[in-house]
């Protein structure tokens, strides 16, 4: 028989207590504790697992294509048999279209079965009519119960199961309504075993709340394989899947789309999207590398520098870490004689992305110059490059991939660290090499800067 009894859950953190209290015993918030009814059948004790070798338990598992190369890059090569993905982004960004998209590709060669809480199996093939797609062997389950939905992927043995979406699907076993912190904590553990089981793979899409993050306990990231946000930038029709968490890859691993009227469409050239110059060239403007993921990406940095009109000086920063930029100005004053304590910074990163390394640092002090004494960047250079406290120009990770890159996007001259510097010459590319960070701004402003000479210390990478 089973027993039913009465839990009280944080709705903040998820945490459990077995009577009420004014505060939750985990994150200590108020007011937080909701009781729930769970129904707990007796535990069977199962038959014990025996140990595996290494070998043998990685057994012959390929990854499944999803069709979409860009997602087979952000998923580390390919969908995971047994694994499970959750996708999060903001309303109306395309992670319906783009899962759509994907379980029509799969059920050409596999069975797939999509569970929409959501939308109506009707809404659902109207979409799929509106988008092109043709997948007779695609089937749609509209349910929220998780334990139909669980049996019919298992009778079907479905090697792919969308669940559209995590925060619609609720468990019998508790007395709670959907989207609550203990379903969601239910529902994504059962379905975390159900895809282990049987080897499905599982995506799950998920809401976000206002901050960007995905709704829910932070458990429900912890619990599955893959963590995966769909970003996009206001008013603009391209997309950006992110992955934050992989096991089975990269983290930040970049993902390209555009979305068009027969729904998402990989971008082969993602570079393009960022270096949609003006066309003419402007005073702060400048192209650097960076390298997201496992791939090298071109992006125009813009940087104003206005004259403070009252108050303190601003320092406002779109796609860069705005303490790294007081850092650089305060390097910029000491080091290259270029004050900005009497002016207000702006620095952009075009196209929306955000840059988490630092190989922005150059690239971004010279803008900075460029803006401030209105000169103009040559329009053929492109620069990166890590600034340190000292002024000097310090190397950054995989230099010859961003040099090769930088070439086959046209570009004619590189100013680069010294260490970066490659042992070969790059055809097409001239490559100037600095050390320190006044050295740079003057050689991004010359007419004739110096040519690469031999590298004084072996190249990195």
């Amino acid at each position: 028989m089973s027993r039913t009894s009465t839990l009280y859950v944080c709705s903040a953190c998820g945490g459990q207590s077995v009577k009420w209290q004014g505060s939750c015993p985990v994150c200590g918030e108020w007011n937080v504790l909701e009781p729930v009814r769970a129904s707990r059948a007796p535990q069977r004790r199962s038959a014990a697992a025996e140990p595996l070798p290494l070998q043998a338990a990685a057994g012959d598992l390929r990854r499944l294509s999803s069709g979409l190369d860009e997602l087979d890059r952000v998923l580390g090569g390919g969908v995971v048999p047994g694994s499970v993905t959750l996708l999060g982004g903001d309303p109306g960004i395309g992670k319906s279209t783009l899962l759509l998209q994907m379980a029509a590709q799969v059920a050409a060669g596999a069975p797939v079965l999509y569970a929409s809480g959501e939308e109506s199996a009707a809404q659902v093939a109207l979409r799929a009519q509106r988008l092109g797609l043709s997948a007779p062997s695609l089937e749609i389950l509209a349910e929220t119960e998780l334990g139909t939905v669980l049996e019919r992927a298992g009778e079907r043995a479905a090697a792919l199961l969308i669940v559209d979406s995590i925060q619609t699907v609720q468990s019998e076993r508790l007395d709670a309504a959907p989207g609550a912190v203990s379903q969601l904590k239910e529902c994504a553990a059962e379905l975390v075993r159900f895809a282990k089981r049987r080897a499905t793979a599982v995506f799950l899409i998920g809401h976000v709340t206002k901050e960007g993050s995905i709704a829910g306990p932070r458990v429900l990231e912890h619990l599955v394989d893959t963590v995966l946000y769909f970003e996009s930038e206001t008013s603009s029709r391209y997309r950006i899947v992110r992955a934050t968490k992989n096991r089975f890859g990269a983290v930040n691993e970049l993902g390209f789309f555009a979305m068009t009227e027969t729904g998402l469409r990989e971008v082969r050239n993602p570079s393009a999207i960022f270096l949609a110059r003006a066309p003419e060239p402007a005073a702060g403007s400048i192209v650097t590398v960076t390298r997201e993921g496992g791939r090298p990406l071109l992006i125009e940095l813009q940087a104003l520098v206005d004259r403070m009109r009252f108050g303190a000086p601003r320092r406002i920063a779109q796609g860069l870490d705005a303490n790294r930029l007081a850092m650089l100005l305060a390097v910029m004053n000491r080091h290259a004689g270029v004050s900005l304590q009497e002016h207000d910074v702006f620095v952009n990163a075009v196209g929306g992305v955000r840059i988490d390394e630092t190989a922005w640092d150059l690239p971004v002090l010279i803008a900075l110059a460029s803006s401030l004494g209105e000169r103009i960047v040559p329009g053929a250079l492109v620069a990166f490059g890590e600034i340190g406290l000292t002024g000097e120009v310090r190397p950054v990770a995989y230099g010859e991939e961003r040099l090769q890159e930088a070439r086959k996007q046209g570009f004619q001259t590189a100013l680069v660290p010294r260490d970066n510097a490659p042992r070969k010459p790059i055809d097409g590319l001239r490559v100037v090499p600095v050390a320190r960070v006044d050295e740079a701004i003057e050689a991004a402003f010359s007419s004739s800067p110096r040519p690469v000479q031999a590298a004084r210390a072996p190249a990195r990478s």
